[in-house]
């Protein structure tokens, strides 16, 4: 088990306008954490894990087997708080770095407390892989214990991994081996990306700033934003392209060691969902194009008045939409007052967020790009990261990472080792604070125009979530069955991002040269391989959910809190049985899709 910043996954890319002028933008104040990277706080805890760690494995390695439940229930408690603290110090470091990722001293910070965190907790490597040799009928006896019987899904997940653990030699050189590998490569592609200078109209700036110039109502400014994208990306185009080798080549690796049966299991198991579900999934998205993307980017070539789509349209403003920065103050209330018309509950976690520091919303030198909420531990709170740039994207996902917010600090209750949920739960809380809010913008809309633009931008938003992120996992499967062959060039890969391009966009779309380089800055790809198709799972059953709650209101909100506080202490299955939903069927899928595809609907019958 390995104690370092968990990578934080960065959501759909945030675009907004170019003014600045959006009042006072909040800053992390991360001293909850730590007061400083010199302080005698992080020495001290680093001291605490070292001795820790080693007196974990003195006083249980080779005995596990042998405890009753009481002494197993010890043991686990012990280990969840070196969690804690190992945790709290990889949180800290990594959150400053994410600030400022071209900053010498935090890159240094980061990656020295990385590696004494590798280093110190190396000696508990031994605790999966000897739980995973207990007998069933052993653990089932400890599990008897009442407070150890709490913990049943950590054992459970660690058993899954059973068929596919190493020797506990080859497992302990892993280990020690993780920060210079893919944790390098990220670190490395990260930097490349925050280094990355764009020139359009005589200014410079970064990825963010450029990537907001697509959604400008200018034309020209959109064609010359995504010309300099892709002309930037091409000088650019052999660092990622050995980025990428390498990671599919480590995971290819690492999964004949495993024995793993596909690229994608790993992801399958840390998710706890099982790959007949995603397939269902993705099935039914890839069956959906036409009825969905296919049919609104039509509507949209139409809206613009062109013949064909290009790719600096996609996210193109309706020519009736109104053309204004929103300032931090209006999105903050906007989002407050739709968590809040749900349940005042919803609000009173959000607060916080805002007044205490623990949302950093700028844009600024060497920031990371994108935005994530990061749980930290469950003995302090989570952290959000925003890219600000005033449109009504931003809005949106402000209200996503709020969710994810929400959902952090009511499952933090769990403890350590149950509040993470797999990453296809994880995007629940999220996207259902997107939805609330999408819904009260559309109840206070006075105009047809302003309802058209609003059912127009949700629209565009699940087709990004949805089609767009299936597309992105259809992508990452053919690169990493493709790269079993042998080594891949850039025009290899190029070529397997077009040929998902034209299939999930649909044929109102022409792809200008140059846009065959645009795998190369999305992060998802190299921090957290086959994680896309979790935006869709999560769009799909917040779909489900949202319909639920408008067929039957009465009681939802106690049972929504309830889903939300398990954290990842139940099974998706269990999650949604109070619902009446079953993510194993492929009709709840389509039910969620035809959400969508009736969104599609009311924007036809406005022409």
């Amino acid at each position: 088990m390995q104690f370092t910043f968990p990578e934080p996954v960065f959501d759909a890319d945030t675009r907004g306008a170019a003014d600045k002028d959006f009042g006072d933008l909040p800053n992390w104040d991360l001293t909850d954490l730590y007061p400083a990277p010199d302080a005698p706080e992080v020495k001290r805890d680093l001291d605490w894990i070292d001795a820790e760690c080693a007196r974990f494995a003195a006083d249980y390695e080779g005995k596990l087997a042998g405890l009753d439940g009481a002494g197993m229930f010890e043991c686990i408690t012990r280990n969840e708080r070196i969690s804690q603290v190992a945790g709290r110090l990889g949180s800290f470091a990594g959150l400053l770095y994410y600030q400022n990722t071209t900053d010498g001293e935090r890159v240094k910070f980061f990656s020295d407390i990385q590696d004494k965190l590798t280093t110190f907790t190396a000696p508990l490597v031994f605790f999966s892989l000897e739980v995973n040799r207990i007998p069933d009928e052993t653990v089932e006896a400890m599990l008897a214990h009442e407070g150890l019987a709490r913990y049943r899904p950590v054992f459970e997940r660690m058993r899954k991994m059973r068929p596919y653990q190493l020797s506990d030699e080859l497992e302990r050189y892993e280990h020690d081996m993780s920060i210079v590998g893919a944790a390098a490569w990220n670190k490395l592609f990260d930097e490349t990306v925050a280094d990355l200078s764009f020139t359009v109209n005589g200014e410079d700036m970064g990825l963010e700033a450029v990537a907001t110039l697509l959604s400008e109502h200018n034309r020209d400014t959109r064609e010359a934003a995504a010309r300099e994208i892709a002309r930037v990306l091409g000088l650019n185009i052999k660092i990622f392209t050995r980025v990428h080798n390498t990671l599919a080549k480590m995971g290819d690796v690492e999964d004949k060691w495993r024995g793993m049966p596909t690229p994608q299991t790993g992801r399958h198991l840390s998710n706890d969902v099982e790959p007949e579900v995603v397939e269902a999934l993705r099935n039914a998205v890839v069956a959906a194009y036409p009825k969905l993307s296919h049919r609104y980017y039509e509507l949209k070539r139409g809206w613009l008045g062109l013949d064909k789509l290009q790719v600096w349209d996609r996210n193109a403003p309706l020519p009736m939409e109104e053309n204004r920065t929103i300032p931090w103050a209006d999105a903050r209330k906007t989002v407050m007052d739709a968590y809040a018309g749900f349940d005042p509950k919803m609000a009173e976690i959000a607060e916080p967020f805002f007044d205490k520091g623990w949302i950093d919303a700028g844009v600024k030198p060497g920031k990371a790009p994108g935005a994530f909420a990061h749980p930290t531990v469950t003995d302090a709170h989570p952290y959000v990261m925003l890219n600000y740039l005033g449109k009504q994207r931003d809005v949106m996902t402000l209200a996503h990472e709020l969710g994810h917010g929400v959902h952090q600090v009511l499952a933090a209750e769990q403890g350590e080792m149950l509040s993470s949920t797999p990453l296809t739960l994880a995007e629940t809380a999220s996207v259902f604070g997107e939805m609330l809010t999408f819904q009260k913008l559309l109840a206070d809309a006075k105009t047809d125009a302003e309802r058209k633009v609003l059912l127009a931008g949700k629209v565009e938003d699940m087709i990004n979530t949805v089609v767009r992120q299936i597309a992105f996992y259809d992508f990452e499967c053919k690169l990493h069955e493709a790269r079993k062959g042998g080594e891949l060039t850039a025009d290899n890969i190029n070529a397997l991002w077009m040929s998902v391009q034209g299939e999930s966009l649909g044929p109102a779309f022409e792809f200008m040269d140059g846009y065959e380089t645009f795998w190369s800055y999305i992060p998802h790809f190299v921090h957290s391989p086959f994680y896309v198709y979790a935006y869709a799972f999560g769009d799909g059953l917040v779909n489900a959910l949202y319909a639920a709650y408008q067929e039957q209101p009465e009681g939802f909100q106690d049972k929504y809190f309830d889903m939300l506080k398990a954290g990842g202490s139940l099974h998706h299955s269990d999650l949604l049985k109070p619902f009446g939903l079953d993510a194993s069927d492929p009709a709840f899928w389509d039910k969620g899709l035809s959400m969508i595809s009736g969104m599609i609907d009311q924007l036809e019958s406005m022409e």
